[in-house]
């Protein structure tokens, strides 16, 4: 009886790989139905498009440049920083108000007012009377 853990294990060629995942990447192509037209498990092609089990290439990239006559220049690509411009970050603009803050129990009421400018001492103050 041969149980399929006395198979070699089956290596995939570069080709078929980039054949793989070219037919994943179409619109509304599922990876199931794309590992079932080759022949595969759709784990396998899961890690693939992960990038596990695929050789990273120096010249894998290129670029074409397609000239206003016609004509395609392929040339190698490399990856590159590209900075972006962030807006300027805007600072918190004081409301002026103060904070109040009221406690009631039975007949007794407390109303402590605090001034927003320092609401940092103010979280601390009432988290020390919460303990």
């Amino acid at each position: 009886m041969n149980s399929y853990r006395n198979l070699p294990r089956r290596r995939h060629s570069t080709q078929l790989k980039r054949e793989v995942l070219a037919a994943c990447g179409e619109p509304g192509a599922s990876i199931a139905a794309v590992a079932l037209s080759f022949g595969l498990n759709a784990n396998l092609v899961r890690q693939w498009r992960r990038g596990r089990g695929v050789k990273k290439c120096e010249d894998a990239a290129t670029i074409e440049t397609v000239t206003a006559n016609g004509t395609v220049a392929v040339r190698p690509g490399q990856q590159r920083f590209i900075a972006l411009a962030m807006p300027e970050p805007t600072q918190a603009k004081p409301c002026g108000s103060d904070v109040r803050i009221e406690a009631r129990r039975g007949d007794l009421q407390v109303t402590v007012i605090w001034p927003s400018s320092s609401a940092s001492d103010c979280a601390l103050w009432l988290r020390e009377l919460l303990r």
